[in-house]
């Protein structure tokens, strides 16, 4: 299984977007929602294990106002299923929330040996609900995977360090969070896209998976804001060069820099 979170496209420039004052919510002025970038890291590090594999893959993705096409992306790209869960409730919800809704889900599907997610949120950047839906699911998990490998009945991660990579082993079933070391997901031939449009797609309500998201959410925002940017650009006297270059020192001292 793979979850696939559909965010606003992280290339668009910072001016199609601002904050309403009164809400505190998000204005968008023309960026279109696409795959969260790691998570399509995760989709082909599915792939890659069904090329070699015996497997049914099974995709799933949560939200309120869920693209078809943007999600039917990954059907084409060798998905054999879509599952949405789609429901108004599904607005604003914090990690903790995320990943109990998700892992319900995982467990209303069944029958799965791995899950895979992206190491983080294109949007978010936090990088939690992976995490929190093996604990939910009470299977062990490993993070940043640039590589993933199957035999003997466990599965085999090359994990991403700072200063290079670690090799973990876990039992089946697991959930793997992956790095965008592991490589983009595959291109699609046309031939793949016309074919996805034959493929199951499911859609759950929030009421359909028996979770209670009063008891969930853990965390509210309060406030939502643009950070202020202000620069300063000041002229460092001096007659030479030397003069200069102890001036700067001067005033760099004073501003606690050096």
């Amino acid at each position: 299984m793979v979850c696939l979170k559909q965010v606003l496209d992280p290339e668009a420039p910072a001016s199609a977007y601002g904050v309403d004052e009164k809400t505190g919510g998000i204005i968008v002025r023309g960026a279109l929602p696409v795959i969260s970038p790691f998570d399509e890291n995760a989709l082909e590090a599915a792939l890659r294990l069904k090329d070699t594999h015996p497997a049914r893959l099974t995709v799933l993705s949560l939200g309120r106002s869920l693209s078809r096409p943007v999600l039917g992306k990954a059907l084409a790209a060798g998905g054999d299923e879509l599952v949405l869960l789609e429901d108004d409730a599904f607005d604003g919800l914090d990690s903790y929330a995320t990943a109990s809704v998700l892992a319900a889900a995982i467990r209303k599907v069944g029958g799965y040996d791995l899950v895979f997610t992206g190491r983080q949120a294109a949007d978010t950047n936090a990088g939690a609900v992976g995490a929190g839906i093996a604990e939910m699911l009470h299977i062990p998990s490993v993070t940043a995977a640039r590589k993933v490998e199957l035999g003997d009945g466990r599965v085999r991660v090359e994990r991403v360090l700072s200063d290079g990579y670690e090799i973990v082993a876990l039992p089946l079933p697991a959930l793997i969070t992956v790095s965008s070391e592991l490589g983009e997901l595959r291109t699609i031939p046309l031939r793949e896209v016309m074919a996805a449009q034959k493929k199951p797609v499911r859609t759950w309500r929030v009421g359909e998976l028996g979770v209670d998201l009063s008891q969930l959410v853990r965390a509210r925002r309060l406030s939502l804001a643009i950070p202020l940017q202000d620069s300063r650009c000041e002229v460092v006297p001096g007659a030479g060069e030397e003069e200069k270059g102890i001036s700067l020192a001067l005033r760099l001292r004073e501003e606690g820099i050096i």
